[in-house]
This record gives structure tokens, sequence and C-alpha cells, in this order.
């Protein structure tokens, strides 16, 4: 009997997007499994924020498919995509400082809480369960990170350093339970102490959830090198090479693409 292999959480072919007379995307191809990391790096304008944009419906594709869980999403809302379960970050803090570390975990929660504002003032047990259910989530989720930040679950994001700030982030992208996680370089920002511990924070995320698919585009190869399974390489929207990490760093066009056609 052959053994057929699963297919791919996220298949995306084709993917394409121009802005004006510049291709941003080339016909892109590029797949995840559940419980697979994968890397995209690349040159600065090589279409990496570009793929997660358009796949996360910030923009809408030209042409392509984006299949996940057996379903084309090319050119569905960034609603639409959330509730199917892609969540993401973004390469510059989204939080809102003066809220509260739970406040900003929650709202990333918004498309898996269906009660009404009438349903809250009327059947206020029901809230108070629901409230409670939420605040202990939040907390398992930050234990994964930081166990400290539990204990200050309440106080605005405002006072914290970077890296809880991130940590905050890819909670608040968690808290919805996705199946497919992009990080768009959580990296940005930080020292290197902070960059290796955060990187020891995913590492744990991912033994925790060991279905969750990852994407991360993070310019630091030693991040790369680290956490991902295989990496694909962007150059002017378009894949030049893909592999592990070792593979595509040991390729004449990636060296090239990064370090010039004279090295």
């Amino acid at each position: 009997m052959t053994n057929v292999a699963p297919a791919p959480l996220l298949q995306v072919e084709g993917l394409t997007k121009t802005f004006g007379g510049v291709l941003a995307l080339d016909a892109l191809a590029l797949s995840a499994g559940s419980g697979e990391v994968v890397g995209l790096i690349g040159p600065n304008g090589s279409g990496k924020t570009t793929f997660f944009n358009v796949t996360t419906g910030i923009y809408k594709p030209d042409a392509g498919s984006i299949v996940f869980k057996g379903k084309n999403l090319a050119g569905a809302s960034p609603q639409t995509i959330h509730r199917a379960g892609i969540s993401r970050t973004f390469q510059r803090s989204r939080l809102s400082l003066p809220l509260s570390i739970f406040d900003n975990i929650m709202i990333g929660a918004h498309t898996r809480r269906f009660n009404g504002l009438v349903f809250n003032l009327v059947c206020r047990g029901a809230f108070k369960h629901e409230y409670e259910r939420m605040v202990e989530a939040a907390r398992a989720l930050l234990k994964v990170f930081e166990p400290e930040l539990t204990d200050r679950l309440f106080e605005p994001v405002m006072g914290l350093p970077m890296i809880d700030r991130r940590r905050i982030e890819i909670c608040r992208a968690l808290i919805s339970e996705p199946s497919l996680l992009f990080l768009d370089e959580p990296s940005a920002g930080m020292t290197h102490e902070e960059t290796h511990a955060l990187m020891d924070n995913i590492l744990r995320v991912r033994a925790v959830h060991s279905s969750l698919a990852i994407v991360i585009v993070e310019h630091q190869m030693g991040v790369i090198e680290r956490i991902t399974d295989r990496c694909a390489v962007l150059n002017f929207g378009r894949k030049i090479a893909e592999g592990t990490y070792r593979e595509v760093a040991g390729n004449a066009e990636v060296q090239e693409a990064y370090l010039g056609a004279e090295l």
C-alpha cells in the first residue's frame, strides 16, 4: 500500500501582485504543513511582507491561489481569513499602549466571542464565566513566554520593554487558536540577547502547540537557521531558492541577491 503524503495546510500557487508598474510578487509558490516552521528571507523590498499582506487579505492578489485547509481564500476579506485560522503579527508594534496586557491580548479574540452587549447585560453569570475563561487563556499563553507577565496582566503595556511587547503581540495572535501563524520580523528593535530569548519562547510555543504551522520573516540568519525546518528566498518578488537553511545559504543566486553580483 502506497503512503500518500498529507496535503499542506497552506498551498500558494502563482501568487502575483503588482503596484502600478512594480511587480511585488511574481507567480510565487509556497507551502506550509501542520507543525512546520518555514522561514521567508530575502533582501529588503523582495516581497516578504507583501506576501503576508496578500495572504491575510490586506491586499487583493492579481492572480494565483491561496489554498488553506482545502479552501481557496484568494481575495477573501481579512476577517474571513482570520476566522479560517490564519493569524499574524506585524513588523511595527500594533499594541495600544494605554491598554492593559489583558485588553491587548483580547483584541485578537474578537472573532471567537459571539456574545453581544444585550446578552452580556442580561446573562451576567454567563458573561462572568466567559470573562474568567479568557483571563485563564491569556495567562496560559503568557506562561509559555514569561511567567512573570501573568502577575502584571492588568497593567498597561506602555511600561514594558520591547521583548515583552513582542511577546504580548504573539499572544494576541495566538489567543484566537489559529492553525497558521505569520510572524513578521519578530526580532525588530531588540538586542541580541532579547532576540535569543524570544526565539526560545517561539520554540516553546512550537512544543506546546505541536500542530501549529509558522511562517516567519526574519533578517537575522541565526534565527532562521535555529528555528526553521526549511526556508524560501525571495528576490524581486520571485522565489529563487528553497530548502534547509544550509542548502539555501550555499546557493549562488542567493549569495548574489544578498551580496551583489561582483561578490
